[in-house]
């Protein structure tokens, strides 16, 4: 964070010095009270919010802006008090000051699957030249913006963010953060439903990255993803960029291939080819490198210093990426059986590319598929049953296996939507972690790949897959 005297901050927000000095240096900034931890930090302190009044006391020197005085805070020593008509528009007119000193590129990334290893990656490209600020692991929810922010400083070259969605509004809100001047979809799948209820809405809701980027903005879409090709374009008035494979882009990858721990391909890009070679298997991993060296690009086209790296350098840096844990992490099983820990998150399209990984690394072996629960899928659980049932058929798994509380619904309709494809697998649906490690601990061994697909919140499942590994 830029660091500030109390007294330009109390001038910005038009705030009364109640106690404590304008002089007061401010490093950290905060809007929650679990991001109060060092001193000299400025905490917004909403009255509906519960108080821990030793955690001010023990981060003094500090500054507290309220729009309620109590007697608690007048009676912490040396915590410096400034007096607004109202918090929330303190709290707001302060991140459009803060956002607004730093005129650097900023990329937003929202999608259902991809954000995470797209924002590493791009990141990982761009390290040795720049100082890139971005979110700090997968930590892309709405309490989060505030600190991702504050992470910016006079140091940083650029910034790249995630933007995930669990409600309409979502990407709007998130933008009045960090106002970014390239957004990127990486892919719409199902998810969300809950918040979003259909899956119109869900794309509508992703679909506010058009909106938010101003006329020179830069939107990067994914050419090939059918639901990203239905939001509306016509109002947007920025450049576009689309990157693919199947489909006609401006990144376009072709000659495909599964090679050593990672996918090899072609980029062409402006009539020029390259060979990429990016860790991590899967065709999704190819889109989330296209991704990111599109966002590379017009970044470095931003900060007028493409020159500096080029694209050959910048695919020849995606050789050196370490591929984020839990993402289709292959790694030895008990019994010399072959793993492939998925259990980062649990979705139809992330469902759909571990599928895949499964049929193309097992294509010797007896490949086994243990998933855990699909959630936030609204009124659409026949539908994404349908389509898993129809990935398994085609897929090739030759053992279905669910475990957790929906096990015996879920696992019974996708295996019958699969059997009505013409496949005849092995199904077995778990209600307890134990029993699931007991099964394959007798079944796994050297002729064995087994697919772990769960979500990173279920803790059990990933404890699951830890005893499984060798």
């Amino acid at each position: 964070m830029k660091s500030f005297f109390v007294g330009e901050i109390r001038k910005l927000l038009n705030g009364a010095l109640i106690q404590g000095s304008d002089d007061l240096l401010i490093r950290n900034a905060a809007y929650y009270m679990e991001r109060v931890k060092n001193p000299h930090t400025l905490l917004f302190l909403r009255s509906s919010r519960k108080v821990d009044w030793d955690v001010i006391r023990g981060c003094a020197p500090c500054a507290v802006i309220t729009d309620r005085l109590s007697e608690e805070l007048k009676g912490i020593d040396s915590c410096t008090l400034i007096l607004v008509e109202n918090i929330e528009t303190a709290y707001w007119n302060f991140i459009e000051y803060y956002r607004g000193l730093f005129q650097i590129p900023v990329v937003a990334i929202t999608g259902t699957c991809g954000k995470t290893t797209t924002k590493d990656m791009i990141k990982h490209i761009l390290k040795n030249n720049f100082k890139i600020h971005g979110t700090n692991a997968s930590a892309n929810g709405r309490t989060g913006h505030f600190n991702n922010l504050m992470g910016i400083d006079e140091s940083t070259d650029a910034a790249v963010f995630e933007t995930a969605v669990g409600k309409p509004g979502d990407i709007t809100n998130s933008s009045k953060y960090f106002k970014p001047t390239i957004g990127m979809i990486t892919n719409i799948g199902v998810d969300h439903l809950d918040g979003c209820k259909t899956i119109d809405g869900y794309i509508q809701a992703k679909g506010e990255m058009v909106s938010v980027l101003g006329d020179d903005g830069v939107l990067i879409l994914n050419a090939d993803d059918e639901k990203s090709n239905k939001i509306e374009l016509d109002k947007f008035n920025g450049r576009i960029v689309y990157f693919g494979i199947h489909s006609s882009s401006d990144f376009q990858a072709s000659e495909v291939r599964y090679g050593d721990n990672g996918m090899d391909f072609v980029l062409t890009f402006q009539h020029m080819k390259y060979p990429v070679f990016v860790p991590g298997y899967g065709e999704h991993q190819v889109y989330n490198a296209l991704a990111a060296l599109a966002a590379v690009h017009e970044m470095e086209m931003e900060l007028e210093m493409w020159l500096g790296i080029g694209m050959k350098k910048a695919a020849e840096r995606l050789r050196t990426f370490n591929n984020l844990v839990r993402h289709l992490e292959i790694v030895s099983g008990i019994a010399g059986s072959m793993i492939i820990d998925d259990t980062w998150k649990i979705s139809i399209n992330s469902l759909e590319a571990a599928f895949k990984v499964l049929s193309e690394m097992g294509k010797e072996k007896k490949r086994m598929a243990l998933l855990g629960s699909l959630t936030s899928l609204g009124n659409y659980h026949e539908e994404v049953y349908l389509n898993a049932g129809e990935m398994i058929a085609l897929g090739g798994v030759d053992v279905l296996i669910s475990v957790g509380k929906m096990a015996g619904k879920m696992t019974g309709k996708m295996a019958r939507y699969a059997e009505a494809k013409g496949w005849r697998g092995e199904v077995y649906a778990l209600t307890k972690y134990d029993d699931a490690y007991r099964m394959l601990k007798q079944v796994l061994d050297e002729h064995c790949i087994l697919l772990i697909k769960g979500d990173m919140y279920d803790k059990s499942m990933i404890n699951l897959a830890a005893r499984l590994k060798d």
